[in-house]
């Protein structure tokens, strides 16, 4: 217990008033005055302090801004040329597992790893078309990014189909159905009027090194049945792997 408690001061004792420095000789409103004047200047240090730092911090950061965009470009662009693109689907051919408007990502790494399987939905450079474009060099840059985020579509008319024979196969379409080396195929992915719409075809070898590709829109495909033929291996870009767009329609591609 400390030695206040134990004797009480007594009632004429002398007691600063609040605010004051507890000079009895010293009047107390002048002692709070100084001290609030001296409490303003010193508090108005910091604040000054506190909006330099801020404006400091803000230009710090609009500096940083065009390093932060071109890193993310750069990255753009190492995942759209290395890793993964977005292709914008611009008919009807794979109706209607894909229908125009559609946004597809396509994994670029899947056949650098991996072989090529039936059924798997494809992205491939068209074999017949020579890419030619008037663009100057800012209009092609653009575009060529608009490209990896599938608001473009590629100069150079990137198909998207289903492969249905690898090489070497033999491909045959006989009572509105596909035999390959003489085994019915089943493709639930076909509505019955794209069944329907099969016409007797081949029997036709695949060749070494190329694919036999068709539209699931089998009525409303330019394929390897007709004037496409076979695509080379080399021209396939990627395996379209999920839909991205709409969201409604957000899901794999099987």
């Amino acid at each position: 217990m400390s030695i206040s408690d134990e004797l009480p001061a007594p009632d004429d004792a002398v007691r600063p008033d609040e605010g004051s420095s507890g000079d009895p000789e010293q009047p107390s409103g002048l002692t709070t005055m100084e001290g609030d004047d001296r409490q303003g200047v010193s508090g108005a240090e910091p604040q000054r302090g506190r909006h330099r730092k801020e404006r400091e911090d803000r230009g710090s950061f609009l500096r940083e801004v065009p390093a932060l965009v071109l890193i993310a470009l750069v990255v753009a662009i190492l995942i759209k040329t290395f890793l993964v693109q977005a292709f914008f689907i611009p008919s009807a051919s794979m109706e209607p597992t894909l229908v125009p408007g559609d946004r597809v990502l396509v994994n670029k790494l899947a056949y650098r790893f991996g072989d090529i399987h039936r059924g798997d939905v494809v992205v491939f450079s068209n074999p017949q078309v020579v890419s030619a474009t008037d663009r100057n060099w800012f209009q092609g840059v653009i575009h060529w990014l608009g490209e990896g985020i599938g608001v473009a579509q590629p100069p150079d008319e990137d198909l998207i189909k289903r492969v249905i024979g690898l090489p070497g196969d033999t491909v045959q379409i006989r009572g509105h159905a596909v035999f390959v080396d003489g085994q019915r195929i089943a493709e639930p992915y076909l509505t019955a009027q794209a069944k329907a719409s099969m016409q007797d075809f081949g029997p036709e070898r695949v060749p070494p090194g190329q694919l036999f590709v068709m539209g699931d829109n089998r009525g409303n495909s330019a394929d390897s049945r007709f004037t496409l033929g076979p695509v080379p291996e080399r021209d396939v870009i990627g395996k379209a792997f999920v839909i991205i767009w709409p969201p409604s329609d957000l899901g794999g591609l099987g």
